[in-house]
């Protein structure tokens, strides 16, 4: 009997003649990019090291678009973001040890994120690899060990005629449910050595399926379908799977309502009339969460930012589900389904019966006039008109990318992304210096809308360098730069929990001045005229920065008992 999976394409002639004659010059450094180019990929990131100069010699003679970044860890967040917007394994290339070691923050982030990045690093020539202490430049006892704990597999390579076959397994976990960094590492001389292996010219580049057991969503759709109160909490895994259209059906026919996490930002539209936007640091959205007798929790970990800071205590049946298995039921007790969040919400809509509720609409309006009520009593209006006059200046396609700012936190709750996959920020692993290079990112991604990149001037000044990146590919980035001479954030935390600051105040440049330096357009704006600013900027070609002098508050926070 002959099955499918036995059937072999047999090649032809000329594939043969290319197989048996492989074009001379060509070394380890090429069956990464031949490798990378096979899968589907059209764009790298990354900086060039002395250890990994094979695979760079070897972009020359690809069609591969390279895009170099300054800093390492900056290159990782240009990756991040163009996995996000594309859905590929955006490959990072890095050198040997401080190189590879830098990019590990944004490594992290695109983890907690389940952003798609392929990370390839050289590593030492074979004969230093063992442990021991050779001294060669760069030389760790274990460099993968470092990658370990954050990524989310690792792929040494140790001879040529493994390239091929470790950067797909590595693309492919890259892609895999839950979507997130991968490592792979050759040795220089791997990648130095001339090859007579084929030019790599195929790939299975289809990532495995994660389809949740029927058994659980027959059981999860009969309790949806009989619930009373039901309500859904939407993460980011619905928009890493593409799922919010099924979101919107599935919630529609429950009549149940909606609330976004920061990583689900955009998964549901921000006016509909189940829609609790993103208002989860709220005591009063957490109530009606606790309220529900049924609670869906799609893509979701229930993670400190998306449960009021483990304050949130549900009361009803929990229905969780999630890809990343370590996050299932890991903060409270569930109906757990380990699945694509795209998956899982098509076999439901296959299987729920349609809810009756005309009320919901109206229980959620309520909701969203005490939040807005709780928050018009603390006089922050400040805040709440440059987030309106950010969302007015920013096309609606157009994407954003947040760094750890009070601002972006503030957006987190307050600002409506206009769909799916288009705000992004650092919320994962919460490092500084996200927005600006993963702006560059997407905007290498899709250079034809204009992308908003924000940050705080404390975050500004780890990817001020980024600069030049932005002015020498002319991308399409406004940065806007919130300047209050320090960790505003920080420095609203420490005043409120001892009274005086510590190391939160900066001394900073003119930053108007340093990114005409670099050849980029500069502005100083107010709050007055942040909307006409930012909209001239945004509608100019390639980079521009304003800069924003404000000194912006946080609204008070439900999870510490100061305020009910």
């Amino acid at each position: 009997m002959t099955h499918d999976h036995d059937l072999v394409l047999r090649p032809t002639e000329a594939q043969i003649s290319a197989a048996l004659n492989p074009p001379p010059g060509r070394n380890g450094g090429d069956l990464v990019v031949e490798t990378l180019a096979a899968l589907g990929t059209t764009a790298v990131f990354g900086l060039p090291g002395q250890h990994a100069l094979g695979m760079f010699d070897a972009l020359r003679r690809s069609s591969l678009r390279y895009i170099g970044l300054r800093v390492e860890n900056n290159a990782g967040f240009a990756a991040d973001a163009y996995g996000r917007i594309t859905g590929e394994a955006a490959p990072l290339l890095l050198s040997t040890g401080p190189g590879a070691l830098t990019s590990l923050a944004a490594l992290q982030e695109a983890a907690a994120a389940s952003a798609p990045v392929l990370a390839i690093s050289s590593q030492i020539p074979t004969a230093g690899l063992g442990g021991g202490r050779h001294g060669y430049l760069h030389e760790l006892p274990d460099q993968a060990a470092s990658f370990r704990g954050v990524v989310k597999s690792v792929h040494p390579v140790r001879s040529q005629s493994q390239i091929p076959s470790a950067i797909e397994a590595a693309w492919k976990s890259a892609l895999t449910a839950p979507h997130g960094p991968v490592w792979v590492e050759i040795p220089q001389d791997v990648l130095l050595a001339p090859t007579a292996i084929p030019v790599v010219t195929g790939g299975d580049a289809f990532p495995e399926e994660l389809p949740p057991r029927p058994e659980l969503t027959a059981v999860a759709a009969d309790l949806l379908s009989r619930a009373e109160r039901p309500a859904i909490i939407a993460g980011g895994g619905v928009v890493r799977a593409d799922a919010s259209g099924k979101l919107r059906r599935l919630a529609e026919r429950l009549r149940a309502p909606v609330v976004t996490t920061p990583g689900g930002k955009g998964a549901f539209p921000w006016t509909h009339p189940l829609s609790l936007q993103s208002w989860l640091e709220d005591r009063h959205t957490t109530d009606f969460l606790e309220d529900a007798d049924v609670l869906l929790v799609i893509g979701s970990g229930l993670g400190e930012l998306s449960s009021n800071y483990h304050t949130f205590k549900p009361r009803g049946r929990l229905i969780q589900i999630e890809a990343d298995l370590g996050k299932l039921e890991s903060n409270h007790p569930a109906l757990g389904i380990h699945a694509d969040a795209r998956l899982a919400l098509q076999a439901l809509l296959e299987t729920v019966t349609p809810r009756e509720d005309e009320d919901a609409p109206t229980r959620v309006r309520t909701l969203l006039s005490r939040v807005s009520e709780r928050i018009a009593s603390q006089e922050l209006t400040l805040e709440q008109d440059l987030l309106a006059s950010i969302r007015r200046a920013l096309p609606a396609d157009s994407p954003s990318f947040w760094d750890m700012t009070i601002l972006a936190y503030w957006a987190w709750s307050a600002f409506d992304a206009k769909g799916p996959n288009r705000m992004h920020s650092a919320q994962g692993a919460g490092g500084l210096g996200y927005g600006f290079p993963a702006a560059l990112g997407a905007a290498a991604a899709d250079p034809t809308r204009p992308v908003l990149a924000v940050s705080g001037d404390g975050g500004a000044l780890y990817s001020i360098a980024e600069l030049a990146t932005a002015r020498q590919y002319d991308l399409p980035v406004t940065w806007l730069i919130v300047d209050d001479g320090g960790y505003g954030i920080l420095r609203e935390y420490m005043t409120d929990a001892f009274g005086a600051t510590t190391g939160t105040e900066l001394t900073r440049p003119d930053y108007v001045a340093l990114a005409e330096s670099f050849g980029v357009p500069g502005i100083r704006t107010s709050p007055q005229t942040l909307e006409t600013d930012l909209t001239k900027a945004l509608t100019s070609p390639g980079p521009s920065v304003v800069v924003l002098p404000a000194v912006l508050r946080m609204f008070a926070p439900t999870h510490i008992g100061t305020e009910a």
